[in-house]
């Protein structure tokens, strides 16, 4: 039977313990009957506890990496996760500006869960001001509203980072301090709603991937942006509830639940 599947294009990093990055991707997108094509942004050395090393691609390999694919399928969404590198970023900028009509979900990898910088301030720069207008959703953590918008109280940050082009922000707490998780979406029109969820015990290696990616898929599939937030929100959390420590630090998320259950 011939199975029609939408294509999500990832630009994603390689993380070579399978947690985050390009295979959380895959792992996420598969998750919701789509098909994923990739093009690395960049090498990593990583394991469970933090990045080592980052190693970018040449920008102009990304381009024509990109292209090769999009000439070839009919892409529905693009996921954007590791950048590494501000050529790195003009590159995915001229590709998506010559794809203006397909929706982008921006995953702002600033840092490692172990803490290892994975962004300067000339990759910040290049993300505000090149990528963020063509961004559909944008799925910071708290930390990394801050650090891309200046601001420290959220909403101010919310709204800045739609003043600079994102349609969509969804901003994740699970980095704050209250007893709860309260990921903050704001919308157009001024408008804004919060979801609450349960904190969960561990740190969780590619979460933020997951749910960048799920987004992605769920908008490939042709779902608005407010249900495809919530949806994948959902998905996420239950794959962390259901998460697994394959080495010595943090968590993965089993997003292969739903098959396992």
């Amino acid at each position: 039977m011939s199975r029609n599947r939408p294509v999500v294009l990832c630009f994603s990093g390689h993380d070579p313990s399978g947690g985050a990055g390009v295979q959380a991707d895959i792992e996420a997108i598969v998750g919701h009957q789509c098909h994923a094509a990739s093009v690395i942004t960049a090498l990593t050395e990583q394991d469970s506890r933090n990045v080592k090393k980052l190693l970018p691609q040449q920008p102009a390999d990304i381009v024509s990496q990109a292209q090769t694919v999009l000439a070839d399928f009919k892409v529905s969404a693009f996921k954007i996760g590791l950048i590494g590198d501000a050529g790195v970023a003009e590159a995915i900028g001229q590709i998506l500006r010559q794809h203006p009509s397909i929706p982008v979900v921006l995953d702002p990898v600033l840092a490692a869960g172990g803490g290892t910088a994975l962004a300067g301030q000339q990759l910040i720069d290049v993300i505000v001001e090149q990528l963020l207008p063509l961004t559909t959703l944008l799925t910071p953590n708290s930390e990394e509203a801050r650090r891309l918008s200046r601001q420290s109280d959220l909403g101010d940050c919310g709204r800045f980072l739609q003043s600079k082009g994102a349609e969509y922000v969804l901003i994740t707490g699970t980095h704050e301090s209250s007893e709860l998780v309260h990921n903050r979406l704001y919308m157009p029109d001024d408008l804004h709603e919060t979801f609450n969820w349960e904190r969960l015990p561990h740190s969780y290696h590619g979460s933020g991937c997951t749910l960048a990616s799920a987004s992605a898929a769920l908008l490939a599939q042709g779902l608005d942006v407010f249900t495809a937030v919530s949806e994948a929100q959902e998905f996420t959390w239950q794959s962390l509830t259901a998460a697994y420590r394959p080495g010595q630090g943090q968590y993965n998320p089993d997003r292969l639940f739903w098959v396992e259950a």
